[in-house]
């Protein structure tokens, strides 16, 4: 069921249809990851009342995204790295155990989801980070984010040295050599603006020619009032650059990315989707309520990521809409949780799993 909704059109399919093709391989999964992760049986059998073919992919058991901090849950004899999050000091970060099949779903899936607003060709990469954040066998989230993102670079330049101070020299020359074609800029959202916007002057620094991906870190913005519409006006301003897209995404489930599309809003590739949950009862929130973001998707198979509600809010503003030939639900996402609404949940499940 992945390999027909990786061939196609990104965002080509109408919900009715995008969630009758899911429900099956969410399903088999797991089934997959009862069969060969025992906590997760566990969790399964006490928490879900048995392992069953559910109708739909809503009714697809999940797990709260805290329990990857407490647990670390694997499905595969053969893990190739370990993928851990960005948490803040402090916290217990989740610990993601990834195999050689799930890597490749990855970044296949990775390549689908960009292809529409990158193309097929290679292109001059610049990073807004260092080179010291790719840890091969032990990535953060973000050094997972620059990796995954360096695969549609032809050759990639760090714009930050070790310290993360930002190397003028090093970004000038870059520019300057890719002028008057198309080239890739990608970094976390906080680091983009506290780097590179805040190093330079308006006009400064011309990037017209940049395609501008970012994501995360929007806690730390939104403390100093920088909305998305405002981050996009202002490195229009500054910069003369106009594409300019966000993602979202999470290391529990790395590769499922929803890239803004028309209006600002983002949307699920066909092979993931978004759930709304109304925090408490955990029912399913209609379309234009906020809730508890839950994310399925198909492309876990080391570990039982495949269905989880997550620490963020978010809200489906739209369904099947079709601008730009995006269907499906269209979402935003509106901040973080209160870690009470969660830890109930999470806390119930992972003692269920011991």
């Amino acid at each position: 069921m992945f390999e027909p909704l990786l061939q196609a059109s990104p965002y080509s399919l109408r919900q009715a249809e995008k969630e009758a093709r899911l429900l099956p391989g969410l399903n088999e999964l797991t089934r997959f990851h009862y069969e060969h992760c025992a906590p997760y049986a566990h969790i399964i059998d006490a928490a879900w009342g048995g392992l069953k073919d559910e109708r739909t992919i809503a009714d697809v058991p999940f797990l709260p995204v805290q329990i990857f901090k407490q647990l670390e849950l694997s499905s595969t004899a053969a893990p190739t790295m370990t993928l851990q999050s960005s948490g803040t000091s402090g916290q217990t970060p989740s610990r993601i155990v990834v195999d050689a099949e799930t890597a490749d779903r990855q970044s296949r899936a990775l390549v689908a989801t960009f292809r529409p607003i990158l193309g097929d060709s290679r292109l001059p990469f610049l990073a807004i980070d260092t080179k010291d954040v790719i840890k091969p066998n032990n990535l953060t989230a973000r050094g997972a984010g620059v990796l995954g993102m360096m695969k549609f670079g032809a050759k990639a330049t760090f714009a930050l040295a070790p310290d993360l101070e930002v190397d003028d020299a090093v970004i000038r020359r870059f520019v300057e050599a890719n002028r008057g074609r198309p080239f890739l800029i990608f970094g976390f959202t906080f680091l983009v603006w506290t780097k590179l916007f805040d190093y330079y002057a308006d006009g400064e620094l011309d990037l017209s020619d940049a395609i501008l991906v970012h994501s995360g870190g929007w806690k730390k913005l939104e403390e100093k009032k920088v909305s998305n519409a405002v981050f996009r006006a202002s490195l229009k301003r500054r910069f003369n650059v106009e594409k300019i897209y966000n993602f979202y995404g999470f290391v529990e489930q790395i590769g499922s990315m929803f890239v803004e599309g028309p209006g600002g809003l983002l949307y699920p590739p066909n092979f993931t989707d978004a759930i709304v949950r109304r925090p408490g009862s955990w029912d399913v929130a209609p379309e234009g309520e906020e809730g508890v973001l839950q994310v399925v998707s198909l492309l876990p198979k080391s570990y039982p990521g495949h269905s989880v509600l997550t620490e963020d809010r978010g809200m489906v503003v739209a369904t099947d809409a079709g601008q730009e030939g995006h269907y499906g639900k269209a979402i935003v996402v509106a901040g973080r949780v209160a870690k009470a609404e969660l830890r109930g949940c999470s806390d119930i499940i992972a003692a269920e799993a011991r």
